[in-house]
């Protein structure tokens, strides 16, 4: 759970970010939200693979 938590963190940091860059243009918001993304999607894999092997050892 505390790296689903880091993702609920992460997003809500990122928001205004987010905001800046589809509201105003702000290229540098829009690289920040680049890499908060890429960041989600290493934290994502590793809740998959939690996930995964917590499943196939219940087993």
């Amino acid at each position: 759970m505390e790296k689903f938590s880091k993702i609920k963190e992460l997003l809500a940091a990122v928001e205004a970010d987010a905001e800046k860059f589809y509201n105003s243009g702000n290229n540098a918001a829009g690289t920040r939200v680049r890499k908060a993304m890429q960041d989600l999607k290493v934290l994502a894999q590793e809740i998959r693979t939690e996930v995964t092997e917590k499943k196939n050892s219940d087993k």
